[in-house]
C-alpha cells in the first residue's frame, strides 16, 4: 500500500520542492513524435539534462545541504564523485554559502573536473577508482568534521530527487507510465515514491519502470533475491548508473514502488543517444539515455502516455565522439570492410568507383601489403564507409561482390 512506503512522505516531497526551487530550475518537458510512433502512444521527454550542472543530482544535493544545522554548515561539506554528484554538491554549496571539498578520481574527465572547480569547490584528486576516492573523502570527513553528502542513500537526497516526480505529473498530467534510470537508486526511489503517492492522492493509476545498464544491474539480482545484493560491474558507457550494490533505503522504496526493472545493452544505449541527438536535438549522457533505449528495444509497453526521464547531459566530447560512432555502427549506418585484391595499379580507384556507385561515403582508408594470410602479389584494403541503414549496408557489400571482390565485414 502507498501508506507503507518507507522514506519520505508526500509532505516531505512538497517541502523539498520549495527548498530545491531556490537552486534548481524547472526543466522542460518535450514530446517525441519518433518515439510515439514506435510505442503507439504519446511520449514525453523530461529534460533534466538541461538542469543547472547538467543533471538531476543538484536536486538531492541542495535539499540535503539545506537541511544542515548552523554548526554543520560551519564545518563545510565533502563528497566523492567522478562527475554529476560532484557538480551538484559544488553548485548547491556555493549557492547556499557553504564551503565544499570534492574528492574525484585521478583519471576524472577534464570537463567534469573543470566544471566542479568552476562552481567554487576545493577539488582533491585521490584514488584510481571511485572506491578509493570515497575512502579518501570519508577519511577527510572524519579528520575535518565536514559533513559527507551521499549521492543517493539518504532521506533528504531522495526527497530532493523526488521533486522531479512531482514536476513530471504536473507537466504531463495524462501520463500513465514513467521510465527512469536506476543506478544507486536515489533518483528512481524519489520519483517513484513521490509520483506514486501523488497519483494515489489524485486517484489515478501510474506505472513506474526502472532501467539499468545490463553491465551494471544490481537491482535485477537484488529484487529477485528480496534483499540488496552486490554484483560485479562490467565497464559500461553508462558510468553514471554503474554501481555494484543498491542503496539500502533506496532498495526498500524501489521494491515497493517500481513495477518493473529492465536492462539495456551498450548498443541499445548508443543507439538511443544517437536518436536523441538527431531527432530531439538533445545532448544526453549515456546514463541519461537508458530510458529511451528501453523504449526503442520494446522493453517498455504502455496503453497511455509515457514519460522518459533524461537524467543528465554531462558527456565528455571525446566519449561522445566514440559513442556516436558506436551508435552509427549499431544502427547499421557505419560499415568497416576488409578486401583482398591484386597488387596492381587501378584497383583502389575501381573500388572507390564501386562505392560511389552504391552511394556509400568513404570516411577512412588503409591500403597495406602487410596483412596476415595475404599472398605476395596481394594487398589488403580496409575501408570505413557511412551507410543509410541495414538495406543500404547490404547493397554496398553486394555491389562489391558482384564486381568480383570478397569483402569481409568487420564487427565493431
Amino acid at each position: 500500500m502507498i501508506t507503507t512506503i518507507p522514506g519520505p512522505g508526500l509532505a516531505d516531497f512538497e517541502h523539498a520542492r520549495e527548498v530545491v526551487a531556490r537552486v534548481a530550475r524547472r526543466t522542460p518537458m518535450e514530446s517525441s513524435r519518433f518515439l510515439a510512433d514506435r510505442l503507439g502512444v504519446p511520449v514525453y521527454l523530461k529534460c533534466e539534462n538541461l538542469q543547472r550542472t547538467g543533471s538531476y543530482k543538484l536536486r538531492g544535493a541542495s535539499n540535503r545541504i539545506a537541511a544542515l544545522s548552523d554548526a554543520e554548515r560551519a564545518r563545510g561539506v565533502v563528497a566523492a564523485s567522478a562527475g554529476n554528484h560532484a557538480q551538484g554538491v559544488a553548485y548547491a554549496a556555493r549557492e547556499l554559502g557553504i564551503r565544499a571539498t570534492i574528492f574525484m578520481p585521478v583519471g576524472v574527465a577534464l570537463p567534469k573536473l573543470d566544471a566542479t572547480r568552476a562552481y567554487g569547490a576545493d577539488v582533491v584528486l585521490s584514488g584510481d577508482s571511485i572506491g578509493e576516492t570515497i575512502e579518501a573523502a570519508e577519511a577527510f570527513a572524519a579528520q575535518s568534521g565536514a559533513v559527507m553528502i551521499p549521492p543517493f542513500d539518504h532521506p533528504d537526497v531522495i526527497a530532493g530527487q523526488g521533486t522531479l516526480g512531482l514536476e513530471i505529473l504536473e507537466q504531463a498530467p495524462d501520463a500513465t507510465t514513467i521510465v527512469v534510470p536506476i543506478g544507486g537508486g536515489g533518483l528512481a526511489a524519489g520519483i517513484a515514491s513521490a509520483a506514486k503517492q501523488q497519483a494515489a492522492k489524485d486517484g489515478r493509476p501510474l506505472r513506474i519502470i526502472g532501467v539499468q545498464a545490463e553491465n551494471a544491474a544490481p537491482y535485477v539480482a537484488s529484487l529477485a533475491a528480496g534483499e540488496p545484493r552486490q554484483v560485479p560491474v562490467v565497464p559500461t558507457i553508462a558510468d553514471g548508473i554503474a554501481v555494484y550494490r543498491p542503496g539500502e533505503l533506496n532498495f526498500e522504496i524501489i521494491r515497493d514502488t517500481i513495477d518493473e526493472v529492465v536492462t539495456v545493452s551498450e548498443d541499445d544505449i548508443a543507439r538511443a543517444l544517437l536518436v536523441l541527438l538527431e531527432r530531439a536535438k538533445l545532448v544526453v549522457e549515456p546514463a541519461g539515455a537508458v530510458a529511451v533505449a528501453a523504449m526503442m528495444t520494446g522493453a517498455v509497453r504502455s496503453d497511455g502516455p509515457v514519460v522518459a526521464v533524461l537524467s543528465g547531459g554531462n558527456i565528455d566530447p571525446l566519449l561522445m565522439q566514440r559513442v556516436v560512432a558506436h551508435g552509427l555502427a549499431a544502427s547499421d549506418r557505419y560499415l568497416t570492410l576488409s578486401i583482398g585484391m591484386p597488387d596492381r595499379p587501378g584497383q583502389l580507384a575501381r573500388v572507390a568507383a564501386l562505392l560511389a556507385e552504391a552511394n556509400a561515403n568513404v570516411v577512412e582508408v588503409l591500403h597495406t601489403r602487410h596483412g596476415s594470410g595475404m599472398q605476395i602479389t596481394e594487398v589488403e584494403l580496409r575501408l570505413s564507409v557511412e551507410t543509410r541503414g541495414p538495406e543500404h549496408r547490404a547493397s554496398v557489400v553486394e555491389v562489391l561482390r558482384r564486381a568480383g571482390y570478397d569483402p569481409k565485414v568487420e564487427v565493431d
